[in-house]
């Protein structure tokens, strides 16, 4: 917009501020901030994710729909209860499922977590549930999983069955895919399994190896070093039976390392899509039509750092809208790496509470919230300003 020129429209898409503010949150505090400094300008709170958790409170948000409630089990087969959204997408009724939600590490103490038996077996539950209320398209968020279980939870609470040399079943968890022998998909669940299928996740790490789901993540996940080299074997394992099975190698597909081998478990026996996280979201929600006439973009999350730059929410909307010639600016409650983010072309990174402010403190919502009206408010005098 030409220098001085006051805004008429901006469009908020922020994530969530992790552990303080929802997505939606973080966007109403956005919009009051605006609106405090001009009353006229027209605002859109697009409350947006990157297929982590908050997925599906961002896209009800943005698209209407409900929750349904349900019983599920968790990452340890504790019986929970969680629950899921439904919003109509074109014709289709669409399951709208965060397996964080269900399968997540929040769902655990630091003592509990143990990616050698914590399952994905509760993902699959709430898939059953959705398809029983008439869900035939699913949206699936696969971040900030406990598991390391390659999907095969998931798939079992599908019908699928995973056996050992013996013909018995395999236990839950991902250590025992060491001991694989075949998979049995003759009473898979193959019309939950062909059906329209979405997969969201940030993450691109293989299957195995150094970058992949074991040496990667485990160790947030509980992992010991041993552990983790014993639960990449098991997943090398696992690879080697599913190309026995389908004639598929989903080893090294980017991805396929995504929520412990979730996103392999969908690739190999489902007809899934599985897409960067962001991308999908704002397809989902529209997201370059509604910001096509928009003078100003506002994004942000809790920390922006290096990591911010690589398939994070606000990379993602920064490079949808520097496409269509819309400026961003960035929000967020820690600033990091700054040599680093420096190079991406924010039209300016605003933290919202000074270094001083104590840090337990700042992330109280009610706080956090008032830190965000206000630094949104100064975004727009400046603006307004032509600075």
């Amino acid at each position: 917009m030409a220098r001085g020129q006051k805004i008429k429209k901006v469009v908020i898409a922020c994530d969530s501020f992790k552990g303080s503010l929802t997505s939606a949150q973080v966007a109403a505090a956005t919009a009051a901030g605006i609106h405090d400094v001009d009353s006229g300008i027209l605002t859109v709170e697009l409350p947006v994710a990157d297929g982590g958790e908050g997925t599906t409170d961002a896209l009800l948000a943005a698209l209407g729909g409900c929750y349904i409630a349900c019983e599920v089990h968790d990452p340890l087969m504790r019986t929970i209860k969680s629950h899921f959204g439904v919003a109509k997408i074109g014709n289709a009724l669409t399951a709208i499922i965060d397996m964080a939600s269900v399968s997540g590490i929040t769902l655990l103490s630091p003592e509990e977590r143990n990616p050698a038996i914590t399952t994905t077996y509760g993902t699959g539950e709430m898939m059953l549930r959705a398809w029983s209320e008439g869900c035939r398209r699913f949206i699936i968020g696969i971040g900030g999983s406990a598991t390391n279980d390659g999907g095969t939870g998931m798939l079992s609470a599908l019908g699928v069955r995973f056996l050992n040399a013996d013909g018995n079943l395999l236990p839950q968890g991902g250590l025992a895919l060491s001991n694989l022998s075949r998979i049995d998909t003759s009473a898979a669940r193959k019309d939950i399994l062909g059906a329209d299928i979405t997969v969201i996740s940030d993450v691109t790490n293989p299957l195995c190896g150094p970058e992949g789901a074991s040496y990667v993540y485990a160790p947030q996940k509980g992992a010991d070093s041993d552990m983790v080299a014993q639960l990449d074997d098991a997943l090398m394992n696992y690879a080697q039976v599913i190309e026995a099975t389908v004639g598929r190698n989903v080893a090294e597909i980017p991805g396929a390392g995504a929520a412990g081998g979730l996103g392999a478990g969908f690739l190999a026996f489902s007809s899934c899509r599985l897409t960067r996280g962001i991308d999908a979201i704002l397809d989902i929600i529209d997201f370059n039509s509604i910001v096509s006439n928009a003078d100003l973009v506002i994004t942000g999350e809790g920390r922006i750092d290096r990591q911010t730059l690589f398939g994070k929410v606000p990379s993602g909307v920064l490079a949808r809208a520097t496409e269509l010639g819309v400026p961003v600016v960035a929000i967020a409650g820690a600033v990091a790496d700054h040599d680093d983010i420096a190079k991406a072309p924010f039209a300016g990174i605003y933290p919202i509470a000074n270094g001083d402010l104590n840090l337990e403190y700042a992330m109280q919502p009610a706080v956090a919230a008032e830190n965000v009206r206000h630094t949104c408010a100064q975004i727009i005098k400046r603006y307004n300003l032509g600075k």
